[in-house]
């Protein structure tokens, strides 16, 4: 019976391992290839299926002038906008978690927990409902087709998500981490920004995670908000579409919108351990 537990969960692991590994080798495949290997059939292995060449990857880095999309300029743009966003959202949704956590607010029948799906509520809204509201109130700022104007209405996107989990992160917080903090000489700011915000670091990661996702994956706000002088990543690859779909390009692409995630990912791994509040009662 335990040979066949070991079985039955080790392939499964190698069939979703498969599953998931599966689109990344087809795009990375797909990239090497042209035209003609592209519509000739599936074909998977370089040199002996198809004769592979870099046309696909070469198109993003070349201008517009020259045939290409020259993703760089975008690349950047979405870096600075969705790190930006998202570490200001960070910081202003963990404050206001911090206080719907301990704190209680009360304004006739609205309490804390209506405060909170308030601020999740912003994200159930379909995307079209705001985007009027920004684009009117972007243009009487000024701040149409600037990173500054798409840094703002990002925040108002992603802010909702990081109250989301840092709320119910810290209510699994012990208050006795609050309360001994204060009795050891700690003013509630101190007791905060001391002790419980050290702890905290693993929610604040989740949160943070989900923010850069959000945010680097939007397309539709990117899309409205900018004209000519700002362009996004998720824009500049959909211009790459024209009569015929460059899927070579398309994937190579999508591997590199990918890859800044993929090694976030992978660095943040290490703090998510659920064993961080560990020893810090007394």
């Amino acid at each position: 019976m335990r040979n066949l537990y070991i079985f039955l969960k080790y392939g499964f692991i190698c069939i979703w391992s498969m599953f998931v590994v599966a689109p990344f080798l087809w795009a990375l495949s797909t990239s090497f290839k042209d035209f003609q290997s592209v519509t000739s059939g599936a074909t998977y292995i370089p040199w002996l299926q198809f004769e592979p060449t870099l046309e696909g990857w070469r198109v993003l880095w070349r201008t517009p002038a020259s045939g290409g999309v020259d993703i760089v300029e975008p690349y950047f743009n979405s870096i600075i906008v969705t790190c930006s966003a998202s570490l200001i959202s960070i910081l202003l949704g963990t404050l206001a978690a911090y206080a719907l956590s301990r704190f209680t607010f009360k304004a006739g029948f609205i309490k804390n927990n209506d405060i909170t799906f308030f601020f999740i509520s912003q994200r159930i809204m379909p995307p079209v409902v705001l985007s009027i509201p920004f684009f009117i109130m972007l243009g009487y700022l000024g701040l149409l087709d600037s990173l500054v104007g798409l840094i703002m209405v990002y925040i108002v996107l992603l802010m909702p998500i990081a109250v989301w989990i840092m709320v119910d992160f810290f209510n699994k917080v012990p208050r006795e981490i609050d309360e001994t903090a204060l009795i050891d000489g700690c003013n509630p700011y101190q007791a905060f920004f001391k002790v419980v915000l050290p702890n905290s670091i693993p929610g604040m990661i989740v949160a943070g995670m989900f923010c850069l996702i959000f945010g680097w994956t939007d397309f539709f706000f990117a899309f409205i908000l900018t004209f000519t002088e700002v362009q996004l990543l998720p824009v500049r690859i959909v211009a790459l579409n024209s009569s015929i779909t460059p899927w070579w390009s398309l994937s190579a692409s999508a591997l590199i919108s990918v890859a800044p995630l993929i090694v976030v990912a992978f660095i943040v791994e290490r703090f998510l351990s659920k064993g961080n509040l560990s020893g810090a009662l007394k």
